[in-house]
């Protein structure tokens, strides 16, 4: 998310007030889109299929400018879809960095260390697992939360959530689904965008949604040595996003053809 300005005045009780002006975001964040209060979910108030998979391209790419392309390299910390801000397009921006690290100079990608004026942090539910214990911070603890926010922004379930007991967390409620229940596990109010599905269709969207689950499985791995490298996932989200615009391509022509003929 860009920065504006900053500022530094007196406020109304005469106290020194500093603060930093954010580019606005009118559709507030993703978290609030993905879990609704409302009882009553409509197009209104939930993500397409294919918005989804806009907003998960934004956050990669924001991700990976952050480890491997931005001078110094910074991790974020926590990524989390309370952090993820949409703009009046739907776009996303990835905000909050109150608790990001710089990284040294002259690292390697994946575990890289780290300095900061802040002991890390994170939230319950995306915070790498060897955050608490003691470990630095590192590039491959931003890949977990990338991981996680993945499953959740696709199966509209939230890693906190009680029905996830101590033994069984959204990671591996996930796993157990693939592939032969994908589609069962998957956000409902995604099909509010959509009409019916033809065998075919609902072959090759479970095919995707396999796809992008997968990813989110492997970036949220235990271990931090055996989850996906930054630039690696990047490639390979953009990759199932380009697949998945090819096939809505071709049945947007499909259905336009029929019209035609009709």
């Amino acid at each position: 998310i860009k920065i504006i300005t900053s500022c530094s005045s007196i406020n109304h009780q005469g106290q020194e007030f500093k603060a930093l002006v954010f580019e606005f975001m009118p559709n507030g964040n993703l978290d609030s889109w993905l879990h609704q209060p409302s009882q009553d979910p409509t197009t209104n108030n939930t993500l397409s299929l294919t918005q989804r998979f806009d907003i998960a391209i934004d956050i990669v790419d924001a991700v990976e400018y952050l480890h491997n392309y931005c001078q110094p390299l910074v991790i974020h910390c926590d990524l989390k879809p309370s952090n993820i801000l949409l703009a009046e397009d739907m776009s996303a921006r990835v905000g909050d960095f109150g608790i990001s690290r710089i990284l040294q100079e002259n690292t390697s990608e994946g575990m890289q260390s780290s300095y900061g004026s802040i002991g890390i942090r994170g939230s319950v539910g995306y915070v790498a697992p060897e955050y608490g214990e003691g470990s630095a911070a590192s590039t491959a603890g931003d890949i977990y939360s990338l991981g996680i926010l993945l499953l959740e922004m696709f199966t509209g379930r939230s890693p906190t959530e009680g029905t996830f007991g101590d033994s069984l967390g959204l990671h591996k409620f996930v796993e157990d689904a693939l592939p032969d229940r994908t589609l069962e596990i998957a956000d409902p109010t995604m099909w509010l965008h959509s009409g019916q599905h033809n065998n075919t269709t609902s072959i090759r969207i479970q095919e995707l949604l396999v796809s992008v689950l997968s990813l989110g499985i492997s970036c949220s791995k235990q271990h931090p040595r055996d989850r996906a490298l930054t630039s690696d996932a990047t490639a390979k989200m953009h990759a199932i996003r380009d697949a998945y615009l090819k096939f809505e391509n071709r049945i947007l022509s499909e259905v336009g053809w029929q019209q035609g003929e009709s």
